[in-house]
């Protein structure tokens, strides 16, 4: 839609006024606008316009002018989305928004936390407002209404009670001017202030962390120290929590490699014993090795190796007594080794005498 305004603007750029060509080709590009308090600038013909007649469209020298009026005390995106369904109410639509004063709201809704001048700026700068009408008034009036040419008054349909009257819009609905738009629920201006009010502490305290001094915040000496200290306290707080933080990440890390090293240790056990099993268990290699070397032994034991044919005969002990199957041997027939000394030799013939003797 946008885009389709675009085009219809720079093709007929000579004959759109001054203020709507304007408003047409720099709505995204360039802030807003600020609409003159003496007179409206628009000199395109402004006959009278049914809602009917504006929903079919109308010529691209003659936009419908749409009002919406507010305080718009810290801009948020209620204000914005309410501007969004002004800005698209009809096909060609030029948006004017009027924002009270100062002065005019603190004496019959109350005190705002945005100056006039920020609350100005803030509808500047959003992309579906064409112009900005400053001090804006409490109730819309018909030479008001012809003094800026305006269409239509886009508004939320809730009946605004204010001094004197139950719905300052009263008389514009009779006339059939209204255009309600819808109120996006779950964020106003009022429910920012309650968060503000209700969380004040915290933000007071967040406040004096930053730099400001408690004269700025309006604080006095007693609870600018319990705030302090509370910072204080918080932010040991929260070292202690990250050195739990760092504790638990280090107890995890020492807890992952204590289960690595127990699972190695019991890979390496496994291997050990399966190892140790396997050359000592009961069918291993040691036990087969031992085996056939006990079967070598047995063997060799009870086949002992015959002595060679050239190996002189094994002559009997003088003191071990013939073998049974052995011929008797003449003991006289012995050659005597030769005595070492002469008692020897006189004992050894008086041996050989003796057994003569025995003999016969």
């Amino acid at each position: 839609m946008v885009k389709q305004r675009r085009v219809q603007a720079h093709t007929c750029s000579t004959s759109v006024p001054h203020c709507c060509r304007r408003g047409l080709l720099k709505t995204l590009t360039e802030p807003a606008i600020f609409a003159r308090e003496t007179s409206c600038d628009c000199e395109a013909p402004h006959e009278k316009l049914s809602i009917a007649q504006a929903r079919q469209g109308t010529p691209v020298d003659r936009p419908v002018r749409v009002y919406a009026d507010g305080i718009f005390d810290l801009f948020h995106s209620g204000h914005a989305r309410a501007l969004m369904q002004a800005k698209n109410l009809f096909p060609n639509t030029y948006l004017i928004v009027g924002v009270c004063s100062d002065d005019l709201t603190h004496k019959y809704k109350g005190f705002t936390v945005m100056t006039e001048q920020e609350r100005y700026e803030a509808l500047r700068h959003c992309r579906y407002v064409d112009e900005v009408l400053r001090d804006a008034p409490w109730t819309l009036t018909p030479d008001f209404l012809e003094k800026h040419k305006i269409d239509f008054v886009a508004h939320d349909d809730i009946p605004y009670s204010s001094v004197g009257t139950e719905d300052v819009y009263k008389h514009i609905k009779e006339a059939g001017m209204f255009v309600p738009t819808q109120r996006t629920e779950g964020i106003s201006t009022s429910d920012l202030i309650t968060r503000i009010v209700r969380d004040y502490d915290v933000y007071a305290r967040r406040n004096l962390q930053r730099g400001y001094t408690a004269k700025e915040l309006n604080v006095s000496y007693i609870n600018e120290k319990k705030y302090r200290l509370q910072n204080q306290v918080d932010r040991m707080k929260e070292k202690v929590r990250t050195v739990e933080e760092k504790s638990k990440h280090f107890v995890y890390r020492v807890e992952e490699k204590s289960h690595d090293l127990i699972q190695k240790w019991e890979e390496k056990s496994r291997e050990f014993i399966g190892n140790f099993l396997e050359l000592f268990g009961p069918d291993g290699t040691w036990k087969q090795v031992f085996q056939e070397r006990s079967g070598r032994m047995l063997s060799y034991a009870m086949s002992p190796r015959e002595s060679p044919c050239n190996s002189p005969p094994r002559e009997l002990s003088p003191l071990r007594s013939p073998s049974p199957s052995s011929p008797p041997t003449r003991w006289h027939n012995a050659r005597p080794s030769p005595p070492t000394s002469p008692k020897g030799a006189s004992a050894s013939i008086s041996s050989m005498s003796e057994g003569d003797e025995d003999e016969k």
